[in-house]
């Protein structure tokens, strides 16, 4: 982790000492200096912000427990994809399976890191799916296992095979991921 870690600083780190040096020997370019180093502290700051949550989901340190509306979540989640979906062309198809006993699911746990973990997949999939293609989200019960099941299919490159349980590893990243740290996943996994 440190290694992968310590890559991913380097980066955006060699950038901000490049545009410190520009705006010294370029006065004429302080300001896209500035727009730089202001982008890459960003990074950094969303970068140090996911190790923190990664961090806290593997040793336990995030266990507020409350009960929440899973429903609501979705819906919250589907509202602001559907909003951003529309920019790309991307349809958003939601189909619930739920008998009507079932239709509120109420759950126990961090409503916040589900939102975020349901989040993370839907984006994705909304990223990585191209034009005038859908993202079909379904939510059922399966009463042999009595649990939830939320199956979010896009029309994407999807991944190489051998990728597959390790994309829940932290710092892997698939080959059309062009953006990202490769920690979304790992959070969702320890989250869920």
């Amino acid at each position: 982790l440190l290694h992968d870690v310590s890559h991913e600083l380097r980066s955006p780190l060699a950038r901000l000492q490049l545009a410190v040096g520009l705006a010294r020997q370029v006065p004429d370019r302080i300001e896209t200096s500035l727009e730089r180093i202001e982008r890459e502290t960003a990074r950094l700051d969303a970068l140090v912000g996911e190790l923190l949550t990664l961090t806290r989901l593997e040793h336990a340190g995030m266990t507020a427990e409350d009960y929440f509306d899973l429903a609501d979540i979705i819906c919250s989640i589907i509202d602001d994809a559907r909003f951003e979906a529309r920019a790309s062309g991307v349809h958003i198809d939601l189909d619930e399976r739920l008998p009507e006993q079932h239709f509120r699911p109420v759950m126990r746990g961090s409503a916040a890191l589900v939102h975020r973990a349901i989040d993370n997949v839907v984006r994705n999939a909304l990223r990585f799916s191209p034009p005038d293609k859908t993202v079909s989200i379904r939510v059922r019960f399966d009463s042999a296992h009595s649990a939830y099941v939320l199956d979010i299919i896009d029309e994407g490159p999807g991944i190489d095979a051998s990728l597959g349980s390790a994309m829940f590893e932290p710092f892997v990243r698939g080959e059309a991921a062009d953006k990202g740290f490769g920690l979304g996943l790992a959070i969702a996994s320890r989250a869920i």
